[in-house]
């Protein structure tokens, strides 16, 4: 088998890195075909996922995304906190979002799903991992091959959100509404982080080297609130829509 024109030696040599291909592959000169036929074709691909996106979301109402790890387990105690978080902010008229897959996305649909909320997974295909949990709306459950589109869907359709603990997939998209808050892309939505044990040492390096060394400024360190309860994730994410008087039921 080939991969873009270089033989998969993987698929005949098991000790053989496929990262190694993916690497020649990058430094390799494309042929025309090939640029026409994958990498021009792949922006309809992108396109579709976008307008997919649009179309499925654009009527949801508001909705609160719950970022955290795929690896935790129903029995751990942040799974416990997700669902619960979940099923109040849910009763609040919120919808959630999640990536769609195990773990604290799982917890925070099944929260959703036991409220009898919106419950929306965006999942993204993945070789481990990641699979649809079943606590989803079926109208509501979509599949990306990109990254980058799902984050936007994330954002674009977001009024809130909770960052239980994660990786580095749960970073990203920590960092990426921290980002377009920042810079004023999108409206001023709370960020919740969940766990002050598990958040601390980057929340002590935003302080001691990003804002020492005037990366950031000290008003984007109220840009998320840090908390450790359920309850104190929820009154936040409610005090905050109280103030601007918005009725967010559906």
């Amino acid at each position: 088998m080939e991969i873009d024109g270089t033989r998969d030696e993987s698929l005949v040599n098991p000790e053989f890195d496929i990262n190694e291909t993916k690497l020649h592959n990058s430094f390799r000169q494309k042929t025309w075909d090939e640029t026409i036929t994958k990498d021009s074709w792949m922006v309809f691909k992108i396109m579709a996922e976008f307008v997919d996106g649009y179309e499925k979301l654009a009527k949801i109402g508001p909705c609160v995304s719950i970022f955290g790890s795929a690896r935790l387990k129903p029995e751990d105690r942040y799974y416990e906190m997700a669902v619960e978080i979940a099923e109040k902010i849910t009763k609040l008229g919120f919808g959630i979002i999640t990536g769609g897959g195990p773990g604290i996305m799982e917890a925070g649909n099944k929260g959703a799903f036991n409220a009898k909320g919106k419950s929306i997974g965006l999942n993204i295909d993945l070789p481990f991992e990641q699979h649809f949990n079943p606590y989803i709306n079926k109208s509501y459950s979509m599949n990306f091959d990109y990254f980058f589109v799902r984050k936007v869907m994330f954002v674009k359709y977001s009024q809130g959100f909770v960052v239980m603990p994660g990786g580095f997939g749960t970073l990203d998209e920590l960092t990426e509404a921290l980002t377009l808050i920042q810079t004023n892309k999108i409206g001023k939505f709370p960020i919740v982080l969940v766990g002050s044990e598990f958040w601390g040492g980057l929340l002590d390096w935003f302080k001691a080297t990003l804002l020492k060394e005037g990366m950031i400024a000290e008003d984007d360190l109220d840009l998320y609130r840090v908390v450790d309860t359920a309850d104190e994730a929820v009154a936040h994410i409610k005090a905050f829509y109280d103030k601007y008087s918005v009725n967010v039921n559906f």
